[in-house]
C-alpha cells in the first residue's frame, strides 16, 4: 500500500561510498547528512528528539562512514526555514515537512527513482503516490499520513437521546440533517458546543475541505486543477453558515476563531458534543474515559442521503535535496529509516498512520489497533490537498487565514470563495 519495505534495497546500497569519485556518490569519507524535520511532539516529554537520535545513532553504527545531523522545527515555522535555507543556497539534504512541490517545480529534489528500488517506489499507496507526484514524477515520500472521520461523544448522544443509552450500535448519519438534529438535540440538553467546525486559522483548511467534500466540491477538479469557488463549495459554506452557525449549534467561539487544538481540548474535557478528528485523538479521549465513536461523514442533503463522501486524507513528505550531492548515502538513510521497525516506532509515537504496508501489518510493525484500522481503510479511499501544485502552500494559508469568514453571520461564502479562487490563480501564475 505505501512505501518502501524493509527488504527493498534503494538505490544508494547499489552505489559504492568509496572509490566512485563522483560528487553524486559523495565522497566515501566522514561524510554527515543534515535532515531539518518538523517536531512532532508537544511536550519534551513527547518530542521527536528521542526517535531521531536512536535511528541516527542505530544507522552510524551501522554505517560508520555517515554521520546525520537532525534539526527539528516547530511545524508554524519549518516550510519558511527551509525556503529561507534552500534559497540561501544552504539547503539540507533531507526534510521533513508538510509539502514539498514548490522545490520540486525549482528542479531542487532528487526524484523517487534516483533513490528507491522500483519495488519500493511501486509499493505506495495510489491516493499518496499521486499527491507526491509532479507530472509522473514521485518527489514527496509519503512518511507518515492520518485520515479525518466524524467523532462523537457517546455519553453526550445518548443523554440528548440521539442514541440508545444502552446501545453499543454504532451511530452513522446519513446525511447533514441528522447532524443538524442531533445537534440541536445537544443544544437543548445544555452542551455547550454540539458541533466543533474549527475555522479558524490553524487548519481551516482541512476543516473546509471535509464540507466541501461532502457536497460533491473540493479544491481540485478531476484534472488537478484549482476549483476553489465552485457551487457545490458555495452551498455547502453556505449550509454550515445558514443551518449550524447562524442556529447556534457551534459553541460560544465563532468557527473563524475556533482553533483545532482549541477543539480538540474542548472535547477532551467533555464539552463537545461532535467534531471531525484524527486517530490521536480518539486515544486521547479512551485514556481521558470518553467513549468515543468515529464514523465516515456524512453527505449533503443535496446530494441524497447514504452516499459516503472521500474522507480527507493528509501525509507529510520526506523529500531529498540535490544540492549536496549525497544521493547514495540519502538513499541508504531513506532505507533504514522507512524499516518496519522504525517507521512504525515513530508513527505509533504519534498515534498517526506509517506510510508502508508492512509496518502496518507485521509482527515487526505491531500492527494497528481496531481504531487506526478505521483510519487506514478510510486514507485508502481518500482526497489529499493539492500539495503537487506549487502555489499549495500560498494557497493553503490563503484559505486558513480567510475561508472562516464565509460562514460568520455576515458573511458571503460566494465572495469569500471568489476571493480565495482569485489569490490562487494569481499564486499559480507565479509558481508556474
Amino acid at each position: 500500500m505505501f512505501g518502501a519495505t524493509a527488504t527493498a534495497a534503494v538505490l544508494g546500497l547499489l552505489i559504492p561510498l568509496s572509490g566512485c569519485g563522483s560528487s553524486e556518490a559523495g565522497s566515501g569519507g566522514d561524510d554527515t547528512l543534515r535532515l531539518v524535520a518538523a517536531e512532532y511532539g508537544d511536550s519534551s516529554g513527547n518530542s521527536s528528539k528521542a526517535f531521531w537520535d536512536k535511528v541516527t545513532g542505530d544507522f552510524t553504527a551501522a554505517n560508520p562512514g555517515i554521520k546525520v545531523e537532525v534539526q527539528l522545527l516547530p511545524w508554524a515555522d519549518i516550510d519558511r526555514e527551509v525556503s529561507r535555507m534552500v534559497r540561501a543556497g544552504k539547503a539540507p539534504d533531507m526534510a521533513l515537512m508538510g509539502s514539498y512541490s514548490d522545490f520540486a517545480a525549482q528542479g531542487k529534489l532528487y526524484s523517487a527513482e534516483e533513490l528507491l528500488s522500483i519495488t519500493a517506489e511501486a509499493n505506495f499507496l495510489q491516493p499518496l503516490a499521486e499527491a507526491g507526484s509532479v507530472g509522473n514524477t514521485l518527489y514527496g515520500l509519503p512518511f507518515v499520513a492520518s485520515s479525518r472521520l466524524l467523532f462523537y461523544n457517546q455519553k453526550l448522544l445518548a443523554d440528548a437521546g440521539v442514541i440508545p443509552k444502552d446501545s453499543s450500535a454504532v451511530w452513522q448519519p446519513k446525511s447533514w440533517s441528522d447532524l443538524k438534529a442531533a445537534s440541536k438535540a445537544l443544544k437543548d440538553k445544555g452542551v455547550k458546543t454540539p458541533f466543533a467546525i474549527p475555522l479558524g486559522p490553524e487548519e481551516a483548511h482541512a476543516e473546509a475541505m471535509i464540507w466541501e467534500l461532502g457536497n460533491g466540491g473540493g479544491y481540485a477538479d478531476s484534472s488537478g486543477n484549482y476549483s476553489l469557488a465552485s457551487d457545490q463549495n458555495i452551498e455547502a459554506l453556505k449550509w454550515v453558515k445558514d443551518n449550524m452557525v447562524g442556529l447556534g449549534l457551534t459553541g460560544p467561539v465563532p468557527p473563524s476563531q475556533l482553533n483545532r487544538a482549541d477543539a480538540f481540548a474542548a472535547f477532551l474535557r467533555g464539552e463537545v458534543g461532535m467534531l471531525n478528528g484524527y486517530p490521536s485523538l480518539s486515544h486521547e479521549a479512551k485514556a481521558k474515559g470518553i467513549t468515543v465513536g468515529a464514523v465516515s461523514m456524512p453527505v449533503s442533503d443535496m446530494l441524497g442521503a447514504g452516499e459516503t463522501p472521500p474522507t480527507v486524507g493528509v501525509a507529510d513528505w520526506m523529500m531529498a535535496f540535490k544540492q549536496n550531492g549525497h544521493r547514495a548515502e540519502i538513499g541508504k538513510f531513506l532505507d533504514f529509516v522507512y524499516s518496519d521497525k522504525n517507521l512504525s516506532d515513530f508513527a505509533g509515537r504519534y498515534h498517526l498512520l506509517p506510510s508502508t504496508v508492512t509496518a502496518s501489518r507485521t509482527p515487526a510493525g505491531g500492527g494497528l489497533d481496531k481504531t487506526d484500522e478505521q483510519f487506514l481503510t478510510a486514507l485508502r479511499g481518500a482526497q489529499l490537498y493539492p500539495v503537487n501544485d506549487p502555489s499549495w502552500v500560498t494557497v493553503s494559508d490563503t484559505i486558513k487565514r480567510s475561508i472562516g469568514r464565509a460562514v460568520e453571520p455576515s458573511g458571503n461564502p460566494k465572495a469569500v470563495l471568489d476571493d480565495i479562487a482569485a489569490k490562487a490563480t494569481e499564486a499559480s501564475k507565479k509558481k508556474h
